[in-house]
């Protein structure tokens, strides 16, 4: 950071050659540019033909140097003057000044910046600028990746020359004070041999409460300085809550008090620390509400530079209740800091790295990279340090390796610059992390193989977490993972060996080495990339791709899908499988507010990932645009600063049985009432079951606090009854819902007059022959063209785990995304369901597989159909209808023993016997017995 006297923008037009091969400037300059931007973003080059499958295809995908050159005029009074080119956002750069080559810079996350004091004239100079996008000193993660915001080349920011007087300040570093008030100020005095002055003033300019700071005159020596600027008692912290902003001046003075250089910059009065298994911000402790962020835009195929639309993006999140940005393996520009600065968000750049960390003793050890990495992160905190959003910093995502060099990186970060907070990665070392002795907090996805913290894993990484597997409830929550009984009684176990792990998008064997395979954290704990569950592409998406990155993994999906003879589904399977994905993401994040000793959690994501075989697994789509399952204000319910919990075992009761409930919340707002009074309802029918209230005492400084019991009877329904459970704050925006269901009480199924085969037998098509009803309910076991009945939705993107799952011997994932179902159709007389995967159904469908169907007649349709994947697209089957000769046939591959456990299956089975009884049960489509044969099976 230096003071700026003036400057000249180089924004506007740019000659532009193109030099895939890079074999050197051939002049004349073939086409002109417009910088800002990139030779993607402008359609330049030839048009790129191939179509990914696995993420948006850049239409102008162009890899290698590209050659950018401007004619500028340089006043007579600047020549000469202390100068520098200034870069913004860039890949790796080569610069020429009238032809003369000035040197190289090849930092990926920070400016790029030339000097060229001495090297203008006056009058018309030539800059030439080479950008090369390949031959990185590293892979570059999120940075250059054709998953996120592509491999682009070009120069996105500011570009400019800044001109400075001959003394200037450079480095400034601002170091909150909270305890005390004060900003400490460093820097470098440069280009003088004499003391100067400086003074240095602030004013608050976003606040309630505006507080402005006398100016304080301070003497300083040419070379480094520090001093110290008193804000006063009253000065105004920043937080997510109240993020109140100083703009803070420090003009330099010449020797004769004249006035001179002027600069300008935000600072917040900040203190965020670890304490104990929480952050504290100011004091007070907070819960990080996080979203992953791997910079995905896809209308330019890069991230913005310009405050504006920073704001509309973080402001979008903060809108479903987010405070916090985790980003993968990348940095992102000043512009985000800066807003995030003024919304209140947490923000945590990460080393542009995913993979392995070596010694020099290491095979495959790259010094080179290694050493880059480094430096990249020493950048990053000298460019980005000074902004009070910029609270938190990782070494990469899913680091293996030595962690004694890692490490090493955290404690020589620490030494230079203790502002941020410190973490060794984003869920290092996977199956067998470690907390290091330099980090500040851990972030990981579990302690050991079977001490999960969160929700969902992929089928590679196994076992599966409570969403995918568990009984549906609200009583799970992490805390006695991170504190196992056994490990309260002493008890240790050891780990070693080596293990085969997910590996990026890949599959690897690594050593794991003789660390502790049981721990107890000590630091705060962050739980990583939650959630991941995908939903259905939807395809009238495809039109938003007016940019260069168009959507033809959709359209693959989306011809797949219509060859199946299924494209007239593709909205509801899409609406379908979003109302699923939303349930799990409540229970998924409500999980992590109950757990008492977490300190945050990481999503992934709020928004769609565009790659990694396209991980549709957004609540908004890749614009961070509604898609329309849930309103912000939903969302808010289970993720904000103040949630309401109630914990009860299941949703399904029998008539007359007791709902028990405790209820708790959630609370990290600014201070904490004395107390609060809860209302609470349970309706059904559009009439009041049960109703009452509760008021609770709240010790000072409480973040978890015990409410009340509920103990509800139940009323005796003579139906499937739906009832909803609100509870509300009263005086407050604080509310949570959720829906149970009550069954009359039954004895059994009522199957008993319904003629019941296992296999389509002789005797069951020769009574389909002379006209009866036959209900063919295979066992799920016996079935091989079928896929395996899976309530949850799929995690993150079926072909990409299926790849890294058969490359590692390991079972595939089932890919299933929840169900369609016909809810008008009269078999559901009984059982009243919305059209899509609701509770009542989870023993129903864990209990079953769903028959293959592809090939079938379009007008044959499922009942009840549960949506596959868009790798496989099949027409899957599990409740459908024909006629056979002339009797009607009910197929159902489900273990009607097995659901008939649990009063929702009962009750299922129950209408699917009264449908058949009735004289509604008339099939519209004929199937023939061969037919059937070639699909049971």
């Amino acid at each position: 950071m230096r003071l700026l006297q003036t400057k000249i923008s180089l924004e506007g037009e740019w000659e532009l050659q193109l030099d895939k091969e890079k074999q050197g400037l051939q002049l004349p300059f073939s086409d002109v540019i417009t910088l800002p931007g990139t030779t993607s973003h402008a359609r330049k080059g030839p048009k790129n033909e191939e179509v990914l499958v696995n993420a948006l295809t850049d239409e102008y995908l162009f890899e290698g140097s590209a050659w950018y050159s401007k004619e500028v005029v340089i006043p007579e009074e600047l020549a000469g003057k202390t100068c520098f080119l200034y870069l913004e956002r860039t890949r790796l750069t080569t610069l020429w000044l009238n032809g003369q080559e000035i040197g190289s810079r090849d930092s990926l996350n920070t400016v790029h910046v030339y000097d060229l004091t001495g090297k203008l004239q006056s009058g018309s100079q030539t800059l030439t600028v080479r950008v090369d996008n390949t031959g990185y000193p590293t892979k570059g993660g999120h940075m250059t990746s054709p998953d996120t915001q592509t491999n682009w080349n070009g120069i996105t920011g500011r570009i400019e020359l800044q001109f400075y007087g001959k003394s200037y300040l450079s480095g400034i570093r601002l170091d909150p004070n909270l305890s005390d008030r004060s900003v400490r100020i460093t820097g470098t005095l440069e280009g003088s041999a004499a003391v100067t002055t400086i003074a240095v003033s602030a004013s608050s300019f976003n606040s309630q409460t505006a507080h402005s700071v006398a100016e304080q005159e301070f003497t300083i020596s040419p070379g480094n300085f520090t001093i110290d600027y008193m804000l006063g008692l009253d000065a105004l912290p920043w937080s997510e809550n109240a993020p109140n902003l100083y703009n803070l001046n420090i003009l330099l003075k010449d020797g004769e008090g004249e006035t001179g250089e002027l600069h300008e910059s935000f600072f917040g009065l900040r203190e965020f620390k670890a304490d104990g298994d929480k952050f504290t911000i100011n004091g007070e402790k907070t819960f990080l509400r996080g979203k992953h962020d791997g910079l995905i835009f896809p209308l330019t195929g890069y991230a913005p530079t310009d405050v504006e639309e920073w704001l509309r993006i973080l402001g979008i999140s903060k809108s479903y209740g987010i405070n916090h940005y985790r980003f993968h393996t990348c940095c992102p520009p000043e512009a985000a800091f800066t807003a995030a600065d003024m919304l209140g968000i947490y923000m945590e750049p990460e080393l542009p790295f995913w993979g392995t960390i070596t010694e020099p003793t290491d095979e495959g050890h790259n010094q080179a990279e290694q050493d880059y990495l480094v430096s990249e992160g020493y950048e990053i905190l000298k460019a980005f340090g000074n902004h009070p959003s910029f609270v938190m910093m990782s070494l990469g995502n899913e680091l293996w390796g030595s962690r004694t060099k890692i490490d090493s990186i955290l404690k020589d970060y620490k030494a230079f610059d203790d502002r941020p907070l410190y973490t060794q990665g984003s869920n290092n070392h996977q199956w067998v992390p470690e907390i290091l002795e330099h980090e500040d907090f851990f972030c990981g996805v579990r302690f050991s193989k079977d001490r999960l913290f969160r929700g969902s894993y992929a089928m590679c990484d196994a076992p599966l977490g409570h969403v995918q597997t568990a009984l549906p409830g609200t009583m799970k929550d992490y805390d006695d993972q991170f504190v196992p009984p056994s490990l309260q009684s002493g008890e240790v176990a050891k780990a070693g060996g080596t293990v085969q792990i997910q590996y990026g998008t890949e599959a690897k064997a690594v050593q794991v080495g003789d660390t502790s395979g049981e721990w107890i954290p000590h630091i705060p704990v962050i739980s990583h990339e939650i959630g991941q569950y995908a939903t259905y592409p939807n395809y009238e998406e495809i039109g938003k791709y007016t940019g260069p990155l168009k959507a033809g993994n959709f359209k693959i999906f989306q011809e797949r899908l219509e060859s199946n003879g299924l494209g007239h589904l593709a909205g509801k399977f899409f609406e379908a499988s979003g109302q699923l994905a939303a349930a799990c993401y409540k229970e998924e994040l409500e999980a992590a507010f109950r757990t008492r000793r977490l300190a945050g959690f990481q999503l992934l994501d709020l928004q769609d990932f565009s790659g990694q075989g396209t991980a549709l697994v957004g609540i908004l789509d890749a614009f961070m645009d509604s898609k329309g399952m849930i309103t912000p204000e939903e969302w808010r319910t289970f993720c904000s600063d103040a949630v309401l919990l109630a914990r009860f075992p299941k949703y399904n009761y029998v008539s007359g049985e007791v709902f028990s409930a405790s209820v708790e919340l959630s609370w990290f707002r600014s201070g904490t009432p004395e107390s609060l009074v809860l209302k609470w309802e349970l309706t059904a029918d559009g009439g009041t079951l049960a109703e009452g209230s509760s008021e609770v005492n709240i010790p000072a400084g409480s973040n978890y606090i015990d409410i009340c019991q509920l103990a509800i009877d139940l009323p005796a329904v003579q139906k499937m009854t739906k009832a909803v459970l609100t509870l509300r704050i009263a005086g407050s925006d604080i509310r949570k819902s959720y829906d149970l269901w009550v069954y009359p009480e039954k004895s059994g199924s009522g199957l008993d007059n319904i003629r019941i085969f296992e296999e389509l037998s002789d005797e069951a098509l020769a009574l389909l022959e002379q006209g009866d009803n036959v209900l063919l309910m295979p066992k799920p076991e016996s079935l091989h063209n079928a896929v395996e009945g899976f309530y949850c939705t799929d995690f993150w993107c079926y072909p990409m785990f299926r790849s890294i799952s058969e490359s590692m011997n390991r079972p595939v994932p089932v890919g299933t995304m929840g169900l369609l179902i016909d809810n008008s159709h009269p078999v559901f007389r009984d059982f009243p369901c919305e059209q899509y995967s609701t509770y009542p159904w989870w023993s129903i469908i864990e209990n079953s597989k769903s028959i293959i169907l592809d090939g079938t007649d379009r007008e044959w349709s499922p009942i009840v159909q549960t949506i596959d994947n868009f790798e496989r697209n099949h027409k899957l089957g599990f409740l459908f209808e024909c006629r056979v000769g002339a009797g009607n046939l009910l197929v159902c591959a489900l273990d009607a023993s097995k659901a008939g456990e649990t009063p929702e299956g009962r009750h299922f089975l129950s209408s699917v016997a009264g449908y058949m009884a009735s004289s509604e049960f008339k099939p519209q489509y004929t199937a023939s017995v061969s037919e059937l044969h070639k699909l049971i099976q």
